[in-house]
């Protein structure tokens, strides 16, 4: 039988995990509106785009160590 620490790790993880596929999908969403809307600022919009994921990822894997470690 599984643990109830164990469980809430999963759990944790997983929400983490769900937390940032939606914010990489709001981001990726909104940099594609506003190039529609102004695509000479197209490399602007990219980089600054790939900078937030990628700041979204870390904070992703942050908490899914942090759901581990509390096993």
């Amino acid at each position: 039988m599984l643990e109830l620490g164990t469980i809430g790790a999963a759990i944790g993880a997983g929400l983490a995990a769900i937390g940032a596929g939606i914010g990489i999908g709001k981001i990726g969403s909104s940099a594609m509106e506003a190039i529609g809307r102004q695509p000479e600022a197209t490399d602007k919009i990219r980089t600054n785009m790939i900078i937030i994921a990628a700041l979204i990822e870390g904070v992703a894997l942050f908490a899914v160590v942090i759901c581990f470690l509390a096993l």
